[in-house]
């Protein structure tokens, strides 16, 4: 729904959207709602194209709802006549639930934000009349379920879009987009182009981790397993490390006096040939097998004195042959997600399968609890200047500050989108003022009532589709759906269309207010934080004791880089050469985790020449700062090439290649301009 012109795909949306909208409001009225406009709303709040999203979604909201009124109910009786602590009370709700969703990232934290502003929503209204608090949040909690329910049952049963036929769709591209990489690198293009796949391939890893929340809610006769999308995410997120190690060996060894060798050329374009072709399963992984065995007797033996053009082809061939088998790994995941069994295709996959763990994200609390502190700010500040005032409206004003607040907390500056939201309120806010005192007086039945609101709500639910325009929109349904008067019955009163309606507009500007006060940090810290945090996590990975998780790692660096890109994309700086040192350092964490399950498993002499090297890169990256950028310490090359020459002469062949192969790579990647090892600098 992102193309430049609508199409039927928003059309039906839209009438969907109508459909929900309807019914709801039918139900309400029929089972005698005084409210009903809250069921409409909500249909139009949970409204999502894909019928496994707007399932989850209608779930994790009624839950957040259920919570969010039993903290309603549990604090405004208690405290109502103390307005500073029951104020503070709901203010702290939302700031906790909002940290939680905060850190959670995924769909499910739709829960805790619901619960958070939920309880406002039937708080606040209700100081006036606190005996009657139980009767409203069980008439709000209604009003809102049937709005979810409604919206769930038609877009996810009408004329559904499954969230399997959009995942199987994305795989693929990705996939393809993959592999049309890993032939880049291979070839040597230009770092423009990489990186631009590289960006690409990042999001697109941290997409399928959102699509697989939905999945078991999906609709499809057949849907892939999300243990199935875990193992093909797991293997994808390999792919970035390896294709750029390879593509560095390469280079490394093109620009020196020895090249790969003929042999080493010819198996490289046979590797493209092969990520080119469209293969069955059994031949497929008949050639990868081949090709990794060639890789592998290319390799040089690891012998004392080592030469560092032998370790570099050594890193080369041992990377692709990896490359190949993360290739061929996504590929087979990709047949068991379209196969009708959940029997494992081949004994590879199950193995795959048997080793899949849940994806980390990366989790900023600091900002997670600016966000929150900023959000209770703003809520006390607004009560301070209700109670103050005495406005009678001055509660609906705080509630829509808060949950201004709370649904854009996680943006790096969220008054822009509380602007869209407020100019979107404006122009509902005139519409429906048309509608309440020129239209709606002249209604005497639904079906009639129904018929003059469909064009504006038809036109909303087309606008609602596109992203560029779903925060205008919103903002214009919420605030002329929520103030036109759709109650149980109509009642045109002007003063409290326009009380209610300045409300709403106070409430969003002052949030763009005190969002700038408290919560806005800009694209360029935010970057900051987002490298420092991986140079933290380097420097604990380097000196922690226990085993690695390599797969942990990785994702979680993944998950950086999909969040750097598009800030760096806001700045006028290049984000190449950022994006090329987070991928840098994603191999390097790769590396060390290499090196610590080799210390784990080897001899007091191995871990003799493995712990100075560790130490050193967790003191480098302990030290580093983004605006002040340094290069490791000579030392630490000393301590790599000594490291390199003791593991070069274990006498088991296997460690010696192991030892060889993380060592190569945390050269490469901390000392790139480096003489080669073994010649004096």
């Amino acid at each position: 729904m992102t193309g430049n012109r609508f199409g039927w795909k928003e059309a039906l949306f839209s009438l969907k959207c109508l459909l929900a909208a309807v019914l709801a409001y039918y139900i309400a009225l029929r089972i005698g709602l005084t409210r009903p406009y809250w069921a409409v709303t909500t249909s139009y709040i949970v409204a999502q194209p894909l019928a496994g999203a707007a399932l989850s979604k209608a779930a994790f909201r009624v839950l957040g709802t259920v919570l969010g009124a039993a903290a309603a109910v549990v604090l405004v009786p208690n405290l109502v006549n103390a307005p500073e602590l029951l104020s503070l009370g709901l203010a702290l709700w939302l700031g906790v639930c909002l940290y939680i969703s905060l850190l959670d990232r995924t769909p499910r934290a739709y829960v805790f934000l619901l619960a958070g502003y939920t309880a406002s929503i039937i708080g606040f209204p209700s100081v006036e009349a606190p005996g009657a608090i139980f009767t409203t949040a069980i008439l709000r909690v209604e009003e809102i379920t049937i709005g979810i329910l409604c919206g769930a049952l038609v877009h996810g049963f009408v004329f559904p879009q499954t969230v399997t036929a959009t995942l199987l769709s994305r795989v693929n591209a990705i996939l393809a987009d993959a592999e049309r990489w890993s032939r880049d690198s291979l070839a040597g293009l230009a770092d423009s182009r990489l990186d631009r796949d590289r960006r690409r391939l990042a999001l697109d890893i941290n997409e399928l981790h959102q699509l697989s929340i939905h999945l078991p809610f999906d609709t499809a006769r057949l849907q892939p397993r999300v243990r199935t999308l875990r193992a093909l995410q797991a293997e994808l997120s390999m792919l970035l490390p390896l294709a750029s190690a390879v593509d560095d060996r390469i280079r490394e060894l093109l620009r020196g006096a020895d090249a790969p060798r003929p042999e080493a050329l010819a198996l490289i374009e046979e590797v493209r040939g092969w990520l080119a072709a469209a293969l069955p399963m059994a031949e497929r992984n008949a050639t990868a097998d081949a090709l990794i065995a060639r890789a592998r007797a290319l390799e040089p033996p690891v012998v004392e004195p080592l030469l560092w053009r032998d370790a570099l082809r050594l890193s080369l061939l041992a990377r692709l042959a990896e490359l190949i088998d993360a290739h061929r790994n996504a590929r087979d995941l990709l047949d068991q997600m379209r196969s009708p069994s959940r029997t494992p295709l081949n004994p590879g996959v199950a193995r795959l399968l048997a080793r899949t763990a849940r994806r980390p994200l990366h989790r900023d609390r600091g900002i997670a609890l600016r966000a929150a502190a900023g959000t209770v700010a703003t809520i006390l500040i607004g009560c301070v200047f209700w109670i103050g005032t005495g406005w009678s409206d001055g509660a609906g004003a705080v509630l829509i500050a808060g949950v201004c607040c709370a649904l854009f907390g996680n943006s790096d500056d969220p008054a822009p989108s509380i602007m869209a939201f407020f100019y979107g309120t404006i122009l509902g806010l005139t519409v429906a003022a048309i509608y309440a005192f020129a239209i709606l007086p002249r209604v005497t039945d639904f079906v009639t009532l129904i018929a003059v609101l469909a064009p504006a709500m038809l036109i909303g639910g087309v606008f609602l589709s596109r992203p560029r325009t779903t925060l205008v929109t919103l903002g214009a349904l919420l605030g002329g759906i929520n103030t036109v008067g759709l109650n149980d019955r109509y009642g045109g009163s002007f003063d409290g269309f326009v009380n209610g309606g300045v409300s709403q507009l106070i409430g969003t500007i002052f949030a763009v207010v005190t969002v700038g006060l408290f919560q806005t940090i800009g694209a360029d810290t935010a970057a900051r934080r987002l490298i420092r945090a991986g140079w933290r996590e380097l420097a604990q990975r380097s000196n922690a004791k226990g085993p690695p998780d390599a797969a942990g790692w990785v994702a979680r660096m993944l998950d950086r880089i999909g969040l750097l890109a598009p800030r760096l994309a806001l700045q006028d700086k290049d984000p190449g050469k950022p994006l090329l040192d987070a991928l840098s350092d994603l191999r390097v964490g790769v590396a060390i985790g290499e090196l610590r399950q080799l210390r784990l498993d080897g001899t007091l002499d191995d871990a003799a020449s493995i712990t100075p090297v560790l130490q050193g890169v967790g003191t480098h990256y302990r030290a580093l700062r983004p605006d002040r950028p340094a290069p490791p310490e000579p030392e630490l090359l000393a301590d790599l090439d000594s490291a390199i020459g003791d593991l070069a002469a274990n006498p088991e062949p296997a460690r010696a290649r192991a030892g060889v192969l993380a060592l190569t790579s945390l050269r490469r990647n901390l000392f790139p301009g480096a003489p080669a090892y073994g010649i004096a600098a």
